[in-house]
């Protein structure tokens, strides 16, 4: 079991964000109890009380308040871009 900090894994994260969404969607649109809270006790209790144990021991080194969601990272892909480009252009006519 660990203990203190989680660290980030950002290739786990944006797959969170993006592929199970349809799987979750169709599983929950099928079984009526997909889901629902305590749901983890009932299918498979050695994963939910080891996950129990492993969420109040740890904690994540971005905090919950401070994380950006995906739709966030779009929005600052898109403006630091062309900002980056510009600068590196700049950067390359001042050491022509």
């Amino acid at each position: 079991m660990k203990y203190g900090y989680r660290i980030p894994n950002i290739k786990k994260s944006v797959s969170s964000k993006t592929t199970g969404r349809i799987n979750r969607t169709v599983k929950k649109s099928i079984n009526p109890l997909y889901s629902k809270r305590g749901m983890g006790y009932i299918n498979n209790p050695e994963k939910a009380i080891y996950n129990k144990a492993y969420n109040k021991t740890t904690q994540s080194i971005i905090e919950e308040d401070t994380k950006m969601d995906l739709a966030v990272w779009g929005v600052v892909l898109i403006i630091a871009i062309p900002i980056i480009y510009i600068f590196i252009k700049i950067w390359s006519w001042l050491w022509v």
